[in-house]
């Protein structure tokens, strides 16, 4: 079959998948550290500090103390106001997993409240009645890969097995790559505010999708705080090569994938959504699919990591080069966005109207109310799974 017949093919086999209630609901509850009766709980306080000090404010002890309980009580409800509203901190676990990153008696309170496991237990769905075994069989390892030589001194890649992994080994599955966002991101990220493995869990559960690895990539090159954008930094890291020529050989060579690109799904959220359509582009001959949350197609204010190098930024800003690209082979891909954030809607759009345009499948995935926030790429995620299965089972294996 040529190209054009096969991109007939996955055309007519890629569209918005249509999930049961129960996965869609799931995804889309609020963590009990989300929930705003914590902000509202926390600013109530505060404001009966403050009415505490205005009435006793002449007694200069409880003035002291009422006006720092009062600071401390608000700022506790801005923070959590703001991650009521992004969604990045969901369970005690996720707590933890953030204050480690912390110095000195942060990172202390991070490791008390850390469980020991690097998925938490409170993101898998509780089983149905004679599904404990399956559950209990996923697996999640950290599959370590610095690589020095492309500026990357540090790589902790998360790899989610699925259950009956260990079971069954002549068994051979595709694989979904996922990228964290940034700045501050990290590819623990999708196990903990993204709860790609309840996720998981949940869709094989109610056999939406069959069982499937899904890798969550570091590329923050040791420096999370730097935007890096996933890309080939000129003097820099170089990520994109770490992710296509490093990540993807190391994880077929370790693990029992269908090493093909029609088995092979790259996506992410926000700036590793950038990251996933910008390295997919480039290499349509390893990704057959892109699945990717928050989309953006212009480097915008990251464009500095370039150093100005007009090239470089032509070679690396989709936007520009997507319209006149040749595909050397089909790709399909579900763009994700919040309806609640309109920049993202537009932009994901104008992607699938110039893939579309060069004869690709592309699908816009809405999620009303949604912003730009890990809200948005947590209750999407499901679907991106669910469209990548699609594509993964429309392809014979070839290994």
């Amino acid at each position: 079959m040529d190209g054009h017949g096969l991109a007939s093919v996955i055309h007519r086999a890629a569209s918005d998948p249509v999930l049961p209630g129960d996965v869609t609901a799931r995804a889309r509850d609020l963590g009990p550290l989300e929930s705003p009766l914590i902000w509202l709980a926390l600013a109530s306080a505060a404001v009966a500090v403050l009415a505490v000090v205005v009435a006793l404010g002449y007694r200069r002890r409880v003035r002291r103390w009422g006006c720092t309980a009062f600071g401390v009580l608000l700022l506790l409800a801005a923070v959590t106001a703001l991650n009521s509203y992004v969604g990045y901190v969901r369970t005690a676990d996720d707590l933890a997993r953030l204050l480690e990153r912390g110095p000195g008696v942060v990172n202390l309170a991070g490791h008390l409240l850390d469980d020991g496991q690097e998925a938490p237990a409170s993101a898998a769905p509780a089983p149905h009645p004679g599904a404990g075994a399956a559950a209990a069989g996923q697996r999640i390892d950290v599959l370590s890969l610095p690589d020095p030589a492309h500026g990357v001194p540090s790589g902790s890649n998360y790899v989610i097995l699925p259950p009956g992994y260990d079971a069954d080994p002549a068994r051979r599955y595709p694989v979904v790559y996922l990228i964290h966002g940034y700045p501050f991101g990290g590819p623990r990220d999708w196990l903990t505010s993204g709860d790609a493995p309840g996720t998981l869990l949940a869709l094989q559960r109610a056999t939406v999708i069959a069982p499937m690895i899904v890798v969550s990539v570091d590329l923050t090159a040791g420096h999370p705080s730097t935007d890096w954008e996933c890309l080939n930094v000129p003097g820099g890291p170089q990520l994109e090569t770490y992710l296509a020529g490093t990540v993807v050989p190391a994880v077929d060579q370790r693990y029992r994938t269908l090493a093909d690109r029609t088995h092979r799904a790259l996506g992410g959220m926000s700036g590793g959504g950038f990251g996933a359509l910008n390295i997919g582009l480039h290499h349509v001959g390893e990704f057959a699919t892109l699945v990717i949350a928050l989309p953006y197609d212009d480097l915008n204010d990251s464009i500095g990591i370039l150093d100005g190098n007009p090239a470089a930024i032509a070679a690396n800003t989709p936007r520009r080069y997507l319209p006149a690209m040749e595909f050397t082979a089909p790709i399909s891909v579900l763009l994700a966005v919040g309806t609640g954030a309109p920049t993202d809607v537009t932009t994901a759009h104008r992607i699938a109207d110039a893939l579309r345009a060069r004869g690709q499948e592309a699908v816009v995935h809405a999620e009303r109310g949604f912003n730009h926030t890990w809200h948005t790429a947590r209750a999407t995620l499901p679907y991106l799974l669910a469209f990548a299965d699609q594509t993964f089972r429309a392809s014979p294996a070839t290994s």
